[in-house]
């Protein structure tokens, strides 16, 4: 029984020093640092109005006064389709507020897909190579929070638990 719980313990370090190492190439969270603008067409209203050309578009600017986790995923993306529905059972409970970023995708259609399957309800915006750049991108899930006054207040890589996603987006 001692070796099991030894083997757990050291199992749950390693992941820890895995995350904190793979997470250190992410935009400081301190507080201090402005997030990087951005100005992207939400998914919805891309597939709604292709006939009309008007597009709706979120931008950085619209998440003054509200502290928002801005989810970055792809939706191939295995730990993705696991961890989003964390998000937005925070998002229906009114605990916090959200926007998804699709990154890495063919085209608008397979975001839908993945998010009509997801039952996503919180805007979905499609990003593109220089969103991901200024982020700092390079996996999947990868969130900022970003707090009333547009600055980075906490990041992460990886699954997110819903107590995780709380602890981090209050």
């Amino acid at each position: 029984m001692r070796s099991i719980i030894i083997q757990i313990f050291a199992a749950i370090v390693i992941f820890n020093l895995i995350s904190m190492f793979k997470e250190s190439s992410l935009l400081d969270a301190s507080g201090e640092l402005p997030a990087p603008y951005f100005s992207l067409p939400v998914l919805d209203t891309l597939e709604e109005n292709t006939s009309n050309n008007e597009v709706n578009r979120i931008d950085l600017s619209d998440l003054k006064n509200q502290k928002t986790i801005v989810y970055f995923f792809a939706p191939w993306c295995t730990i993705c389709k696991i961890s989003m529905p964390n998000l937005q059972n925070k998002v229906t409970d009114g605990s916090l507020n959200a926007i998804g970023i699709a990154l890495d995708f063919d085209n608008s259609k397979q975001v839908k897909k993945f998010t009509n399957d997801l039952d996503i309800t919180f805007p979905v915006l499609l990003g593109n190579h220089q969103i991901r750049q200024n982020y700092q991108i390079e996996a999947y899930p990868t969130y900022y929070v970003i707090d009333e006054n547009l600055k980075l207040s906490a990041r992460s890589m990886g699954y997110s638990t819903e107590l995780g996603l709380t602890i981090r987006g209050s």
